[in-house]
């Protein structure tokens, strides 16, 4: 039993522990806000610690996370925010419908992820991967992704050039 969600964050950075706080939150929309608030508005380790049971959270229950997509996009665009926020805000986006309303700035906020050389592999593997499956909805992008992809895989990771070489594939056998 959790009763003190900061805490909880604070005392342990593991699998397990982000495991307790997904059971924990369950499908409880007041216990997801608490998470959440503390996600977007706590201290610099509460945040980092908070975001991956966040994504989980919303992954497992994609239908808590509807009140608050306004401040998941719109905190994307923070400058200086953690890796973590970054990775896993857009771990979270790779898995659910996405409103049609936020789809356009995504995809600018996932190009630009994806695009520049100072972002971590994982977030711009993630901003992929969103970007392939708005592409399934918005093919005019293909063209844009193939190139950005083209462009990054000669001086990119193995992660990066094996979610890359994923996507190219389903670009290229439509």
């Amino acid at each position: 039993m959790i009763t003190n969600l900061k805490a909880t964050l604070l005392a342990e950075h593991s699998k397990a522990q982000c495991e307790r706080i997904v059971q924990w939150v369950d499908k409880d929309q007041k216990r997801f806000d608490e998470l959440f608030t503390l996600f977007l508005n706590g201290e610099y380790r509460v945040v980092q610690h908070a975001a991956w049971p966040v994504s989980y959270c919303v992954i497992a229950h994609p239908g808590l996370v509807k009140k608050h997509w306004k401040k998941l996009i719109s905190n994307l665009h923070k400058p200086g925010i953690h890796n973590a926020v970054k990775r896993n805000s857009l771990r979270l986006l790779q898995d659910i419908e996405i409103p049609e309303a936020y789809e356009g700035e995504l995809m600018d906020i996932c190009f630009a992820f994806a695009a520049s050389p100072q972002e971590a592999i994982a977030v711009k593997a993630f901003a992929l991967t969103v970007l392939g499956n708005l592409s399934k909805k918005y093919p005019d992008i293909i063209p844009e992704l193939k190139v950005l992809i083209e462009d990054n895989l000669p001086h990119s990771t193995p992660a990066f050039k094996s979610r890359a070489n994923k996507l190219l594939e389903t670009f290229y056998t439509k």
